[in-house]
């Protein structure tokens, strides 16, 4: 019997390490799979970003060309002065008579058989969430609503500080969000999850609302309705996408003119000025600085409190010309040679706009108070304006109390030294920031956070810094702050610390790049000031796959884009694969393959990684270089009748020609008029140094207006490019693989996204 025993003991052990062996054996195999799947994921991701940026690149220097024809141009009329005014707005800040014509919705009737939302004003609760409940359903918000909804927003930001002060007193908990992009899903999600916002309740939004997405317009119509109805708890910060001439690119602009083709232009007109008008970043307690971008080592908060924020209507050009730097000299003289005093500190509530109460003021009054008390940042203050202000703030609030228990409204007496300043600065205000204001909004709305120690240049994006951990910390310190909250970068995880959890970055855009490529989050501060964070998915679909479908799905949509972008970039390709092909025989090392598409994309990715998913054959070591590039021509669209070399000019430039289309057309009518091209024509010629006269521009014009119907759209700008292209590379042998043709039928021109 003992021999029995010990015999069974033998086999239990066996067994036992035959059990550890396969656990180890599988542990290490499932080791092996995650860290498989988190490198492709890593992949996927780089590839995303690294293309998005270098739209934001292109989308730089596009303007900063634009910018320099504009600048190194002459206007030799009026009609001229005002084309170049349009083109870029911010030559001509949109005045009061203006805006109160782009605002005149009581003229705008509202048809009968009509079935979205109304609104009335002032906004109650209900009105906000019926908002909301409308647009899930997909019901637009009727033109007239809109630009009503628009005039009050202004009237509300104008009043509003740079820096909004918000207090964990007065709510149970702050939840703040990060880019939206146009994403209602996500936004309603949010809602859902963590209530609607309420005086207990309170939000914070930071920045990037449109753009990419679908439904901007339904967004921004519920963040305001919701900043209306609570003034106190639900606050909204500038994001770089908060821009008109970003939103050219990024399909607002198109948004806004497809869903309100007859009042679209006011509409844009008065989202280009309430978007000036939006706060730059909200302070918690005086100790979270929420922000959408980042800071830089130059980063004064003070300076960016008491700017003029309506000023910097883009923060893709700051317009420096030499009459208004001439302006703003004599001007700082005169306001230093008749003011005294010291500047207020950063930390008191300030803007460079008084609160006036709409019980008593129109809105033209309201915005002119809010004009006439702008001071130099870097002047004194008047003791006199800070006494007033003090007194203006009182009376202000005395009012509302009377108003509300029913007392007659008191007529106030104006201040004659305020009246005088008023006038004063009518009439010599300056239009333009400093280019050191510019500089500010710019860092805090396009930086990023980087691991390194020190501050550089963003060239990644084409704007704003990289700030490192010093920098966060010397800026913490300086203003006594516990940590910063930022958005502007996707994360996978919706979000994420660094700096020493210093820094925190807040995505709320779930599925950004594809269905599953990522989450989105949202953080709640309590009076702890501990940092909640809440994660989620908008998109059922995800739900329902698994890790590795879910990555497989995102991977494929990635490495798409990208061999769009090798196919972008043939010609260019071929000539660095011939340099290193010396030799020709057609072949080169899959090294110098990756070394080649580095140095033509320029877009920082792992490519020894990425050849197998992207070179299908190789032999041995060796590319056959034409034989791949032709397997990219494969995969594009076929268009009848069009060389790949030009169907690859296109690819690359189409995001450009779309936005170089929209900013010719500057009252956004989705035409470019004969006024307009003959405007823009003389900029290039002067550019080019080329005499061309008005009636070759005339004819030109009409060559291109190929239904004749005496305006110039999308696509026929875009075949006129092609064309352009294709009598260029007529009776040129072309190495370019050429573009298959399997359309018999006769292929249309390209449509527009």
């Amino acid at each position: 019997m003992g021999s029995g025993t010990s015999t069974q003991h033998h086999f239990a052990f066996q067994n036992a390490e035959k059990a550890f062996k396969a656990a180890a054996l599988i542990q290490r195999w499932y080791r092996r799979y995650m860290a498989r799947l988190e490198m492709r994921r890593q992949c996927t991701w780089s590839i995303f970003q690294s293309i998005e940026y270098a739209g934001q690149q292109d989308q730089v220097k596009l303007h900063d060309f634009f910018s320099y024809l504009v600048d190194h141009f002459t206007p030799s009329s009026h009609n001229e002065r005002d084309f170049l005014n349009r083109m870029f707005t911010e030559d001509s800040i949109p005045q009061d008579s203006e805006m109160e014509n782009c605002s005149d919705y009581e003229s705008i009737e509202v048809p009968d058989d009509y079935t979205g939302p109304r609104l009335s004003f002032p906004l109650l609760p209900d009105h906000a969430t019926a908002l909301v409940e409308a647009f899930r359903l997909k019901q637009q918000l009727h033109a007239r609503y809109v630009l009503n909804l628009l005039h009050e927003t202004r009237k509300h930001l104008v009043q509003l500080p740079n820096i909004n002060r918000v207090s964990t007193c007065y709510s149970e908990e702050i939840t703040v969000c990060g880019d939206l992009h146009g994403q209602l899903d996500d936004l309603i999600f949010i809602f859902y999850k963590n209530g609607l916002p309420s005086p207990e309740r309170a939000y914070v939004f930071n920045g990037d609302f449109v753009d990419r997405g679908q439904e901007s317009v339904e967004i921004l119509m519920v963040l305001f309705a919701f900043m209306l109805v609570y003034p106190k708890g639900f606050h909204l910060n500038r994001g770089n996408h908060e821009d008109y001439l970003v939103n050219l690119r990024y399909g607002f602009t198109k948004e806004v003119m497809h869903k309100y083709k007859v009042h679209g232009k006011k509409i844009l007109k008065m989202l280009q000025d309430v978007f000036c008008w939006l706060p730059l970043a909200t302070l918690v307690d005086e100790k979270v600085l929420i922000l959408h971008g980042g800071v830089s080592d130059v980063t004064d908060l003070e300076l960016l409190s008491k700017l003029d924020r309506h000023k910097v209507v883009s923060t893709l050009r700051c317009k420096t010309r030499k009459e208004n730097e001439k302006q703003a000299e004599e001007h700082g003289k005169a306001k230093q040679t008749s003011s005294a005093g010291r500047p207020s500190p950063w930390f008191l509530p300030q803007s460079r706009s008084l609160p006036s109460s709409p019980l008593r003021l129109s809105s033209h009054q309201t915005h002119k108070a809010g004009r006439s008390s702008s001071v130099p940042c870097s002047g004194p203050l008047d003791p006199r304006w800070l006494s007033w202000q003090a007194r203006r703030s009182v009376d202000l609030e005395l009012e509302r109390c009377r108003q509300q228990a029913g007392f007659p409204v008191i007529k106030e007496k104006e201040e004659p030294w305020l009246c005088r300043a008023e006038a004063d600065s009518e009439a010599g205000e300056l239009l333009e920031p400093t280019q050191e204001e510019w500089r500010q909004v710019v860092d805090i709305l396009w930086s990023d956070p980087m691991a390194q120690e020190g501050c550089k240049a963003n060239t990644v994006r084409g704007g704003g810094c990289y700030f490192g951990p010093n920098v966060t910390k010397q800026l913490l310190q300086k203003y006594n702050l516990q940590f910063l909250i930022r958005s502007h970068e996707c994360k996978p995880e919706g979000y994420e610390f660094c700096h020493g959890r210093k820094v925190l970055t807040i995505f709320s855009a779930s599925n950004y790049y594809e269905v599953g490529s990522n989450r989105g989050a949202y953080v709640k501060l309590g009076p702890a000031l501990s940092p909640h964070i809440v994660q989620y998915q908008a998109n059922k679909a995800t739900h329902r796959l698994t890790m590795r479908q879910r990555i497989s799905r995102v991977e494929e949509s990635a490495l798409r884009a990208l061999r769009n972008k090798l196919f972008a970039h043939s010609s260019d390709l071929l000539d660095e694969f011939k340099k290193h092909d010396k030799d020709k025989t057609g072949l080169i090392p899959l090294g110098e393959w990756a070394a080649a598409v580095e140095l033509v994309l320029r877009l920082g990715l792992p490519w020894r990684v990425l050849r197998p998913q992207l070179v299908n054959s190789s032999v041995g070591n060796m590319l056959e270089y034409k034989s791949w590039l032709e397997d990219l021509a494969k995969e594009q669209p076929s268009f009848k009748n069009i060389q790949s070399s030009l169907l690859e000019t296109l690819y690359r430039n189409r995001s450009n020609l779309e936005t170089i289309f929209r900013i010719i057309d500057s009252d956004h009518s989705g035409f470019i008029s004969l006024d307009e091209f003959r405007q823009t024509w003389k900029l290039f010629s002067s550019h080019m140094k080329i005499d061309i006269t008005d009636g070759c521009i005339c004819d030109l014009a009409r060559s291109i207006d190929f239904n004749k119907d005496g305006r110039i759209d999308i696509n026929e700008f875009l075949e006129a490019f092609r064309l352009v292209e294709q009598s260029c590379s007529e009776g040129s042998d072309s190495d370019c693989p050429q573009a298959p043709n399997t359309n018999d039928s006769g292929a249309g021109q390209p449509a527009a996204h």
